[in-house]
């Protein structure tokens, strides 16, 4: 690790950041940079993992007026994800990554459609949806447990399943939604620091842009055009979906 090695992973890290907060997209940025500076894949996603934690502690910082009154909220789901993120690192410590490499491309783009297809779900949502129904909560928990076990596009899949159920912008949500994946990933985190093989040589200044593009990620989110966003996230979203499962289905 050199220190042109370090500056790209502070950019890097800066553009995932921001694409991790505002879209919940990071490790589309971030795991292709460990790579290339020569960490191996494992070694490479264990040290994403630790250091994606201050991405979400960048954006919390900065999202205070979106998660004013959101208290409640965020201790009802703040529990599921905070479990859900235990299970799935368990998960991750005992089972092969491979088991979800199929099904993760599918998941990725039904979020992806169901956040395009917001204003429609909106429209057609059961009066009796909402955050008090426990179905939401326990969908919090299952997206938890993905998160902390392989966590490619979780906080899309996040990001559309509160978008369909509750009324609030997406700004509002998406800052929820960064709490929540903090949680999931904070285990995980604290997981491979004890059993990973975490570099910190480039987990640092990776962790250093993070934490800067989630700082910025929510001001840039609440200025732009609400259905702009969500359309660029899912557009995204489907194209990460479609690579992924160009590499899951090539390679079998």
């Amino acid at each position: 690790m050199n220190l042109a090695d370090g500056g790209l992973l502070v950019v890097a890290g800066v553009l995932a950041g921001l694409a991790g907060a505002g879209a919940g997209l990071a490790s589309l940025i971030s795991y292709p940079a460990l790579l290339l500076v020569g960490l191996p894949p494992v070694a490479a996603n264990v040290t994403n993992t630790v250091a994606i934690t201050l991405n979400g502690a960048g954006a919390i910082v900065s999202s205070r007026p979106e998660l004013q009154d959101q208290g409640r909220r965020l201790r009802r789901f703040g529990v599921m994800a905070l479990l859900g993120g235990a299970a799935g690192s368990a998960l991750l410590l005992t089972t092969p990554a491979s088991a979800f490499e199929r099904v993760v491309p599918v998941l990725i783009a039904l979020a992806s459609i169901a956040l395009l297809a917001r204003p429609w779900l909106r429209g057609r949502r059961a009066e009796y949806v909402s955050d008090r129904n426990p179905a939401v909560a326990v969908g919090v928990g299952v997206i938890a447990i993905y998160g902390g076990y392989f966590g490619a596009a979780a906080g899309v899949m996040l990001l559309a399943m509160l978008g369909a159920v509750l009324g609030d912008s997406v700004p509002r949500i998406n800052a929820l939604k960064n709490v929540l994946l903090l949680c999931a990933t904070l285990i995980a985190a604290l997981a491979f620091v004890v059993f990973g093989p975490v570099q910190w040589l480039a987990a640092l200044p990776l962790a250093a842009g993070f934490f800067v593009g989630g700082l910025i990620a929510p001001v840039v989110v609440r200025r732009l055009p609400e259905a702009g966003l969500r359309i660029a996230i899912g557009v995204a979203g489907l194209a990460l979906a479609l690579k992924l499962g160009l590499d899951a289905y090539g390679a079998a």
